[in-house]
């Protein structure tokens, strides 16, 4: 129980971090003009995705940590939502990469042709095509069988109050009704009040096969694009240092580079926080039979919600403009602290005593 809270309690500060940071990052692009370039919008989308992040994903990890007994489809949804906002990102962070590569490589072509419309394309397609991976398993894609048959043995013994907090049962419709009877955690229950036939201890392998966590989640929707991204940053440096190996780089290929390392490094530190999670889950897969424990598990989930948090204070740290503006709206618009202004009223003349 001592690790349940303590896992609660540091999710829970790091939700409220991360909606604090991503909202200044997207209150510091609407209040400065001069910060409304291509890729900051590109910036407030990937902040927008890190706030479905510590506004739900978060609550949602905290309830799947508990392994509740829910509903299935109660559970299929909370698992499912923190999937999309995880692709939403991994896509975003490629489409800022090409952004970057088209922006250093082909100046030209960029400043004619790219314009604020069709990185709003971009964007709404990597919401699309994040909606469509990260929902999949409610198009049929889950272990529901699996799911029933667990919970029907595991219901069926005396569970610790602590793991039966509450069953939300669903009515009618498979995916209405959430919210219609709620039990309160007691030692002992009677299970024959409750739709035996979708109930179940909710946690994210119980929903999610480890086949489709690793091989479709793990290789084709995350290496597949970090692949992809290690490759437009490897040509866009070597076409930089090529380039301007023989001669004095201009101040504003020079600021474009210091971008292009700065987008570099986000994608880094998301497989920093990532691929733990996902290697924790290929062990699972290749070797069964292996001792796993709770703990690192927890970690590892932990880990990858404070990439979250990471990406706006990476981006402000590395963008000097940037994290000026930032300071300033946290400054003197969050904290209401008076602004510093130059004196410019005449020194005070002295005058000789009568």
């Amino acid at each position: 129980m001592d690790v349940y809270f303590g896992f609660v309690v540091l999710e829970g500060i790091l939700a409220v971090a991360i909606i604090t940071i991503n909202l200044l990052v997207c209150a510091t692009v609407y209040l400065h003009k001069e910060l409304r370039c291509i890729t900051n919008y590109l910036i407030v989308c990937l902040a927008v995705a890190d706030l479905g992040v510590g506004a739900l994903a978060i609550p949602f990890s905290m309830v799947l940590s508990m392994e509740y007994i829910l509903c299935f489809y109660t559970c299929l949804f909370l698992t499912c939502f923190p999937l999309v906002t995880t692709q939403f990102s991994i896509l975003l962070l490629l489409v800022i990469a090409i952004n970057a590569h088209l922006k250093i490589k082909l100046p030209n072509s960029y400043a004619m042709h790219m314009k604020k419309g069709w990185m709003g394309i971009a964007v709404a397609f990597c919401w699309l095509l994040s909606l469509l991976i990260g929902l999949s398993p409610m198009m049929g894609w889950n272990r529901f069988q699996q799911y029933v048959e667990t919970g029907n043995k595991t219901v069926a013994f005396n569970i610790p109050s602590e793991r039966v907090a509450f069953v939300i049962i669903a009515h009618d419709l498979p995916y209405g009704g959430f919210l219609s009877k709620i039990y309160p955690g007691q030692e002992n229950f009677n299970y024959s009040e409750i739709h035996r036939e979708h109930m179940g201890l909710c946690s994210f392998t119980s929903i999610f096969s480890p086949e489709y966590l690793v091989y479709f989640i793990f290789f084709t929707c995350t290496l597949l694009p970090l692949a992809a991204m290690l490759g437009i940053y490897a040509d866009l440096f070597r076409v930089v240092r090529g380039h301007f190996q023989s001669q004095a780089l201009w101040p504003s290929k020079r600021r474009e580079l210091q971008m292009a390392r700065t987008l570099f490094l986000l994608v880094g530190v998301f497989c920093l926080c990532w691929v733990p999670l996902h290697v924790i889950y290929s062990v699972q897969l290749l070797c069964p039979d292996c001792q796993h424990y709770e703990s690192l598990n927890r970690l590892a989930v932990l880990l990858s919600h404070v990439n979250s948090l990471a990406n706006p204070l990476v981006y402000a740290l590395r963008k000097k403009d940037f994290g000026l503006a930032l300071r300033s709206v946290f400054l003197h618009r969050v904290l209401q602290w008076p602004r510093l202004k130059a004196c410019s009223c005449p020194s005070a003349k002295v005058h000789p005593q009568a």
